[in-house]
């Protein structure tokens, strides 16, 4: 068959829709579908493949799949593997909306649309016969009695306000026809785009009708047959996954196996029969996009800007000189330099910055066929990989990571409980289960996304479901306890979980679901994960082990304050405060001992641990803590400190500083050259202190010197006038010239210390000056 050129297609025509209340497929075509490629989503990827005879391929697509289509659509020659272009005509911009928006409700009348719809092709069924032609006018028309009047039975009752008919005036050709609307008995659209756009809007409008049918013709020439590929993508059900780990039998240590299915829900109006299926982890990014309803840009109206453009009529003047004319008039360069505008635009624009038409697009040919799938060989699997050899090979592929941390798994002890007798060999074991699930799916990895290939074709009947088998391989997995603030649930504040921890050594991803626990031969429990990635774990619970009991105590406290930089003598000191958890654990004692992980949630902010503890794991918002019970012992503890550094600068006046000189110069790994340093600084503070002190001390003294020879100048001018009191007034005299003295004395002293401390201060600070230190 030779290959298609662009010339050889015509543009795809709606060429009916139903009506009616049936259920109706996404899509229906003549060619048989192929391959079904399902994502987490909503959406799905379809292949329809075969040979059509003829020169048209019919699709028919819902009318809610119609833009889904348009997006996606792509017909492939498989002759010549040659992509064919396709064209569509969207639903023309028309007098559908300017008709309908009069019928709001509880107003609007027929005569009121077909005034809307003024230049439309219509056929008027009346009384009188048919008229066929565009509207021209419809008027309306107050008493003004009707030469040929309808029968009785048939005429409307007059409106109020006194109108009594409408005429409606036709053009067909050369001749304008007039008819009363009051005659009229039906009314026919020619323009099958315009009825289909009252459709489609009163559909909007109803609520109903999207999943009605459209059918979409697309038209081939040349061969007579053609051997075509279409693919598109519509809207579908997400698959859902559903999980199992079925832990190692009770003494015995191994990994764990990991189950998975993937549940498919068939919704789509037709039989998948014997289909390649592909089921996509990850979440790729889809939306919905009206491109059936056209679009335009409103533009502004430059026309009365040349058309009012006008040259000056000018006096002609005569010059003496001998001159060239000159012309005064301006001539533009034109309003538009560039060629007429495509019809269809979309940003793109050439080499001179005009409008270019939107490029054909092109899909890209279909993916290649998956790789061969790939065997997981982990050494701490050696046990099993020779069962796995003589079964499904496992699936490979890649995956994104998920938000979870990275765990290093050490078997757990069991906690010790009375042993029972041995029981029968369960049926439902480690092995049963196993061969129970043969996992016929191989993955690889497509950007970023892990896609999951069915080995087999499937067959999903309209409107059932149907499980996959993905997974079916040995993990890393152990089983001990978790506890969460709050415990595990109401009656069970205090009460730890039983959680299982397996690490995904599969290469892709595991989607969220609901994981089923087996152990011992039967159901234990079950839990719910978020997305794992590829060699992350996850952390399980599926059952609240009551045997246990979790207690915790908080204490708040600040620390004292630290020298951490010296600058010119500014200091910059922090101190710390600090939250201490201390969590317990008590249980039965076991001679093995066991250990329960407490998810700390963290304290935010600047807050951090102020020590490392041995097997703690970090979390986005809290910490794995373990806490060990040893042999024996009844109970365990362990404390979590968290604290938050808080700086501030102070002057190396303050007198917290000769303190906090004294604990860094006791910091053991002070380097020697800075304390070298900061030995003469810090003595020289004290000293400045000291002297600050005995500054302090005298001038209360002095104080109190001053006041009490005050009191006694008031005394002493009390007893003055009185003659009688020459013995009190003489031990008075001798009192204040002793405070006097005394004052005098302690004011000298004062003075010479003010002047050493202004010494000493003035060689503290030129020492400061060389001085920049960073605390260790």
């Amino acid at each position: 068959m030779p290959r298609l050129a662009p010339s050889a297609l015509v543009a795809l025509l709606f060429i009916g829709c139903a009506h009616g209340r049936n259920p109706y497929a996404a899509t229906e075509s003549s060619l048989g579908l192929d391959r079904v490629v399902l994502y987490r989503n909503g959406i799905g990827y379809f292949e329809r493949r075969g040979e059509v005879k003829g020169e048209a391929l019919v699709i028919k697509v819902r009318k809610d799949q119609i833009n889904d289509l348009l997006k996606s659509l792509t017909v492939v020659d498989r002759k010549s593997g040659q992509a064919v272009s396709v064209s569509m005509p969207l639903d023309p911009e028309s007098w559908a909306n300017a008709a309908l928006s009069t019928l709001a409700p509880g107003q609007g009348s027929l005569a009121q649309v077909l005034d809307a719809l003024r230049g439309t092709y219509v056929t008027l069924k009346t009384t009188q016969g048919k008229l066929r032609g565009r509207i021209v006018l419809v008027e309306a028309v107050i008493d003004e009695p009707d030469p040929t009047p309808p029968p009785s039975s048939e005429r409307v009752p007059a409106p109020q306000g006194g109108a009594r008919d409408f005429k409606v005036s036709l053009l067909d050709g050369k001749q304008l026809q007039v008819v009363r609307l009051s005659k009229v008995r039906g009314v026919t659209l020619q323009d099958g785009d315009l009825a289909l756009q009252f459709h489609r809007t009163l559909d909007a409008t109803a609520g109903e009708g999207m999943f009605q049918q459209v059918a979409v013709e697309i038209r081939l020439a040349g061969a007579s047959s053609h051997d075509l590929l279409v693919s598109y993508v519509v809207a579908a059900p997400m698959w859902k996954p559903t999980y199992r780990v079925v832990l190692p039998e009770p003494g015995e240590k191994g990994p764990a196996l990991l189950q998975a299915w993937a549940v498919v829900d068939n919704t789509s109006g037709e039989d998948w029969g014997k289909v390649s299926m592909s089921l996509t982890s990850g979440a790729p990014i889809a939306f919905r996009y009206d491109l059936h309803t056209p679009r335009t840009v409103g533009r502004t109206d430059l026309t009365e800007a040349g058309v009012q453009k006008r040259a000056a009529v000018a006096m002609g003047e005569t010059s003496y000189d001998a001159g060239s004319d000159r012309d005064g008039d301006a001539i533009p360069d034109g309003l538009d330099k560039c060629p007429d505008s495509p019809e269809t635009f979309n940003g793109y624009t050439d080499e001179d910055g005009c409008p270019d038409a939107v490029p054909a697009r092109s899909l890209p040919p279909p993916a290649p066929p998956p790789a061969p799938a790939m065997r997981e060989k982990a050494d701490d699997l050696k046990k099993s990989a020779k069962r796995a050899e003589q079964r499904p090979n496992s699936i490979g592929g890649g995956g994104r990571a998920a938000s979870g941390p990275s765990y290093d798994f050490e078997p757990a002890p069991d906690v010790a409980y009375d042993e029972v007798e041995k029981a029968e060999a369960p049926a439902m074991d480690l092995e049963s289960l196993r061969r129970s699930t043969q996992a016929s799916a191989r993955a690889k990895s497509v950007s970023g996304l892990t896609r999951f290939d069915l080995r087999d074709r499937v067959t999903v009947p309209d409107g059932s479901s149907t499980m996959v088998a993905i997974v079916n391989q040995d993990v890393a997995a152990e089983q001990t306890f978790l506890f969460r603030p709050g415990g595990a649930g109401t009656g069970y504040e205090q009460n730890p979980y039983r959680v299982v921890r397996f690490k995904n050594t599969t290469p892709f991803v595991l989607e969220p679901g609901p994981i089923a626990i087996y152990a011992g031969g039967s159901f234990v429990g079950e839990g719910l994960s978020e997305a794992v990635g590829t060699q992350t774990s996850t952390t399980i619970p599926f059952a609240v082990e009551p045997s246990l009991l979790v207690s915790s105590q908080a204490q708040y406290t600040g620390d004292e304050l630290r020298i951490v930089k010296i600058v010119r003598g500014l200091i910059s000191v922090e101190n710390f405060q600090r939250v201490a958890t201390t969590w317990t654990v008590k249980g039965q004692p076991d001679p093995k001992g066991y250990s329960v992980l407490i998810r700390h949630p963290k304290q935010g902010g600047p807050y951090a641990l102020k020590s490392k503890i041995e097997g703690l794991e970090e979390l986005p918002d809290a910490y794995l803590v373990p806490v060990k019970v040893t042999g024996n012992a009844v109970e365990g503890k362990v404390e979590v400190v968290e604290q938050t550094p808080s700086q501030t600068t102070i002057s190396i006046w303050d007198t917290r500083v000769p303190q906090l000189f004294e604990s860094l110069l006791r910091v053991p790994n002070l380097d020697a050259n800075a304390r070298k340093k900061l030995e003469p600084l810090g003595r020289l503070r004290q000293e400045i202190g000291r002297i600050d002190t005995e500054i302090d001390g005298l001038t209360r003294q002095k104080a109190e010197l001053d006041q009490r020879a005050n009191e006694t100048r008031q005394n002493l001018e009390a007893i003055k006038k009185d003659g009688a009191a020459g013995d009190l007034r003489g031990k008075l005299n001798k009192r204040l010239d002793e405070f006097t003295r005394d004052a005098d004395k302690l004011a000298r002293t004062i003075v010479e210390l003010q002047s050493k401390r202004l010494e000493k201060k003035i060689e503290l600070e030129d020492s400061l000056q060389s001085i920049d230190f960073s605390a260790p």
